[in-house]
Protein backbone atom coordinates (compact mmCIF):
# COMPACT_ATOMS: atom_id res chain seq x y z
CA UNK A 1 0.00 0.00 0.00
CA UNK A 2 1.35 3.51 -0.77
CA UNK A 3 2.09 5.33 2.40
CA UNK A 4 3.99 2.02 4.43
CA UNK A 5 7.13 3.59 3.97
CA UNK A 6 8.74 0.99 1.01
CA UNK A 7 10.73 3.46 -0.46
CA UNK A 8 12.43 5.29 2.70
CA UNK A 9 12.85 1.98 4.37
CA UNK A 10 14.24 0.96 0.92
CA UNK A 11 16.85 3.91 0.79
CA UNK A 12 17.95 3.60 4.33
CA UNK A 13 18.71 -0.36 3.52
CA UNK A 14 20.55 0.47 0.61
CA UNK A 15 22.67 2.58 2.15
CA UNK A 16 22.84 0.77 4.97
CA UNK A 17 23.69 -2.73 2.72
CA UNK A 18 25.72 -0.87 0.24
CA UNK A 19 23.16 -2.18 -1.94
CA UNK A 20 21.34 -0.51 -5.16
CA UNK A 21 17.89 1.06 -5.24
CA UNK A 22 15.15 0.81 -7.78
CA UNK A 23 11.50 2.06 -6.86
CA UNK A 24 9.38 0.45 -9.93
CA UNK A 25 6.89 3.35 -9.85
CA UNK A 26 9.81 5.65 -10.29
CA UNK A 27 10.72 2.89 -13.50
CA UNK A 28 7.78 3.26 -15.07
CA UNK A 29 7.34 7.27 -14.68
CA UNK A 30 11.10 7.44 -16.20
CA UNK A 31 9.94 5.09 -19.00
CA UNK A 32 6.51 6.44 -19.79
CA UNK A 33 6.93 10.05 -19.49
CA UNK A 34 3.98 10.13 -17.34
CA UNK A 35 3.08 10.20 -13.51
CA UNK A 36 1.33 6.89 -12.64
CA UNK A 37 -1.92 8.92 -12.44
CA UNK A 38 -1.53 10.16 -16.32
CA UNK A 39 -1.19 6.71 -17.22
CA UNK A 40 -4.29 5.66 -14.87
CA UNK A 41 -6.28 8.57 -16.63
CA UNK A 42 -5.31 7.36 -20.20
CA UNK A 43 -7.32 4.35 -19.39
CA UNK A 44 -7.80 2.56 -16.41
CA UNK A 45 -6.10 0.74 -13.63
CA UNK A 46 -5.61 -2.13 -15.29
CA UNK A 47 -3.76 -0.39 -17.88
CA UNK A 48 -1.70 0.67 -15.01
CA UNK A 49 -1.16 -2.92 -13.53
CA UNK A 50 -0.55 -4.13 -16.95
CA UNK A 51 2.37 -1.90 -17.45
CA UNK A 52 3.72 -2.67 -13.73
CA UNK A 53 3.86 -6.08 -14.77
CA UNK A 54 5.63 -5.56 -17.80
CA UNK A 55 8.26 -3.35 -16.10
CA UNK A 56 8.54 -5.87 -13.65
CA UNK A 57 9.07 -8.66 -15.80
CA UNK A 58 12.21 -6.35 -17.35
CA UNK A 59 13.99 -6.19 -14.09
CA UNK A 60 17.44 -8.30 -13.83
CA UNK A 61 19.58 -7.13 -11.35
CA UNK A 62 21.25 -8.17 -8.61
CA UNK A 63 22.10 -6.59 -5.05
CA UNK A 64 19.52 -3.82 -5.22
CA UNK A 65 16.67 -3.59 -2.91
CA UNK A 66 13.42 -3.23 -5.31
CA UNK A 67 10.38 -1.04 -4.10
CA UNK A 68 7.19 -2.03 -5.92
CA UNK A 69 4.03 -0.54 -6.21
CA UNK A 70 1.55 -1.94 -4.06
CA UNK A 71 -0.10 -3.20 -7.19
CA UNK A 72 2.36 -5.38 -8.36
CA UNK A 73 0.88 -8.09 -6.15
CA UNK A 74 -2.42 -8.49 -8.79
CA UNK A 75 0.41 -9.97 -11.49
CA UNK A 76 1.28 -13.53 -10.34
CA UNK A 77 3.89 -13.59 -13.37
CA UNK A 78 5.76 -9.93 -11.74
CA UNK A 79 5.33 -11.80 -8.49
CA UNK A 80 7.41 -15.36 -10.02
CA UNK A 81 9.56 -13.04 -11.46
CA UNK A 82 10.17 -11.08 -8.09
CA UNK A 83 10.26 -14.05 -5.79
CA UNK A 84 12.97 -16.17 -8.51
CA UNK A 85 15.39 -13.03 -7.81
CA UNK A 86 14.73 -11.92 -4.44
CA UNK A 87 13.22 -12.16 -1.18
CA UNK A 88 9.82 -10.47 -0.76
CA UNK A 89 9.56 -8.25 2.21
CA UNK A 90 6.75 -6.61 3.41
CA UNK A 91 6.67 -3.66 5.52
CA UNK A 92 3.21 -3.59 7.97
CA UNK A 93 1.42 -0.76 9.02
CA UNK A 94 -2.64 -0.89 10.41
CA UNK A 95 -5.14 1.25 8.01
CA UNK A 96 -5.12 4.09 10.12
CA UNK A 97 -1.44 4.76 10.12
CA UNK A 98 -1.39 4.50 6.16
CA UNK A 99 -4.29 6.76 6.04
CA UNK A 100 -2.91 9.39 8.10
CA UNK A 101 -0.18 9.24 5.57
CA UNK A 102 -1.70 9.29 2.26
CA UNK A 103 -3.21 12.81 1.66
CA UNK A 104 -3.43 12.46 -1.90
CA UNK A 105 -5.49 9.53 -2.06
CA UNK A 106 -7.05 10.68 -5.79
CA UNK A 107 -4.55 12.46 -7.51
CA UNK A 108 -1.35 9.69 -6.16
CA UNK A 109 -2.19 7.41 -9.25
CA UNK A 110 -3.12 4.43 -6.98
CA UNK A 111 -4.18 1.08 -9.09
CA UNK A 112 -7.51 0.97 -7.69
CA UNK A 113 -11.31 1.08 -9.32
CA UNK A 114 -12.95 4.41 -9.46
CA UNK A 115 -15.92 4.10 -6.76
CA UNK A 116 -13.14 1.73 -4.55
CA UNK A 117 -12.37 3.65 -1.10
CA UNK A 118 -9.06 3.53 0.09
CA UNK A 119 -10.23 1.12 2.91
CA UNK A 120 -11.85 -0.80 0.25
CA UNK A 121 -8.71 -1.48 -1.61
CA UNK A 122 -6.43 -1.68 1.93
CA UNK A 123 -8.92 -4.37 2.52
CA UNK A 124 -8.46 -6.19 -0.91
CA UNK A 125 -5.19 -6.79 -1.07
CA UNK A 126 -4.62 -7.85 2.25
CA UNK A 127 -4.94 -11.68 0.83
CA UNK A 128 -2.54 -11.22 -1.86
CA UNK A 129 -0.06 -9.58 0.32
CA UNK A 130 0.07 -12.16 2.49
CA UNK A 131 -0.07 -14.92 -0.24
CA UNK A 132 3.34 -13.40 -1.30
CA UNK A 133 5.27 -12.44 2.11
CA UNK A 134 8.13 -13.74 2.87
CA UNK A 135 9.23 -11.60 5.99
CA UNK A 136 7.27 -9.21 7.33
CA UNK A 137 8.57 -6.36 9.12
CA UNK A 138 6.06 -4.16 11.72
CA UNK A 139 6.15 -0.34 10.58
CA UNK A 140 3.69 0.55 13.07
CA UNK A 141 6.23 -0.39 16.31
CA UNK A 142 9.46 0.13 14.35
CA UNK A 143 10.37 3.65 12.95
CA UNK A 144 11.96 3.37 9.46
CA UNK A 145 14.98 3.44 10.51
CA UNK A 146 14.43 0.28 12.94
CA UNK A 147 12.60 -1.05 9.98
CA UNK A 148 15.68 -1.36 7.82
CA UNK A 149 17.99 -2.29 10.86
CA UNK A 150 15.95 -5.05 11.05
CA UNK A 151 16.00 -6.18 7.45
CA UNK A 152 19.89 -5.74 7.51
CA UNK A 153 20.11 -8.37 10.41
CA UNK A 154 18.21 -10.59 8.79
CA UNK A 155 20.06 -10.42 5.15
CA UNK A 156 23.23 -10.51 7.32
CA UNK A 157 22.20 -13.78 9.04
CA UNK A 158 22.09 -12.04 12.44
CA UNK A 159 18.47 -12.80 13.30
CA UNK A 160 17.35 -9.51 14.17
CA UNK A 161 14.06 -9.13 16.58
CA UNK A 162 10.58 -11.12 15.93
CA UNK A 163 8.96 -8.42 14.18
CA UNK A 164 8.74 -9.91 10.43
CA UNK A 165 8.15 -13.66 9.34
CA UNK A 166 10.53 -15.50 7.82
CA UNK A 167 10.38 -18.33 5.00
CA UNK A 168 6.62 -18.16 4.10
CA UNK A 169 5.20 -18.00 7.92
CA UNK A 170 2.05 -15.59 7.69
CA UNK A 171 0.18 -14.57 10.81
CA UNK A 172 -2.68 -13.39 9.38
CA UNK A 173 -0.96 -9.79 10.00
CA UNK A 174 -2.51 -6.72 7.35
CA UNK A 175 0.64 -6.28 5.46
CA UNK A 176 0.90 -3.32 3.44
CA UNK A 177 3.95 -2.93 1.03
CA UNK A 178 6.46 -5.04 -0.79
CA UNK A 179 10.19 -4.10 -0.83
CA UNK A 180 12.71 -7.18 -2.34
CA UNK A 181 16.38 -7.98 -1.95
CA UNK A 182 18.86 -9.21 -4.13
Amino acid sequence: MPGAGKSTVGIILAKNLGLGFMDTDVLIQNNRQKTLQQIMEEKDHFYLRAIEEQEILRINIKNHVIATGGSAVYSEKAMAHLKNISRIIFLKAEFEVIKNRIHNFESRGIAKAKEQSFEELFQERQVLYQRYAEITVHGDVLDQEEQALEIAKWYQGEGGEKSYSINGTKNNEEIKCISSLK
